[in-house]
């Protein structure tokens, strides 16, 4: 039965910037947690930043990808250069999914690190634009399958389709 890397996040633990969790209630998350599926991880945290931390965003407009190529970097509201940190820790999260045998990703919306539906663009000003957050990008290169946390009801088919 293969398992499911989560946000850490997302099962309420107080690793976002602000030093919060964001819980994802959901049936299905309580079946997975029973069945010991669930797999918490926190990739900002893993790359060396600290909790609380000011927020970041990729720069310009710019998606987890062109981190990754070095096209694009991911900065924090003071001005500080966090690429390094956030490379490193999807780089991390990667090694452990792949250690943990997760071949599915359930990761919250939004975030330069987990953002799989949407990140935002660099500004600051809440303007949000399609693309994925860096570790979004690295484990979906490796081939897990990334999900948000808005898109639950698919990961739940996805399963259900692979009778896992």
């Amino acid at each position: 039965m293969p398992k499911i890397l989560i946000s850490a996040c997302l099962l309420g633990r107080p690793v976002r910037y602000d030093g919060k969790g964001k819980p994802l209630v959901h049936p299905a998350i309580d079946r997975w947690k029973a069945e010991g599926r669930l797999v918490a991880f926190c990739p900002e945290q893993a790359g060396g930043l600290s909790t609380p931390r000011p927020p970041a965003e990729i720069e310009g407009g710019a998606s987890g990808e062109d981190v990754i190529e070095g096209r694009a970097r991911v900065i924090e509201k003071t001005g500080r250069d966090v690429t390094k940190a956030f490379v490193e820790g999807g780089r991390k999260a990667v090694d452990f999914a792949r250690a943990n045998g997760c071949a599915y990703a359930l990761l919250i919306d939004g975030s330069p690190s987990c953002g799989s539906g949407f990140i935002y663009d660099g500004s600051f000003s809440g303007v949000r634009h399609p693309g994925l957050g860096v570790t979004a990008a690295l484990l979906r290169q490796a081939g897990i399958a990334v999900f948000s946390d808005r898109e639950i009801e698919a990961l739940v088919a996805r399963i259900a389709e692979g009778m896992e």
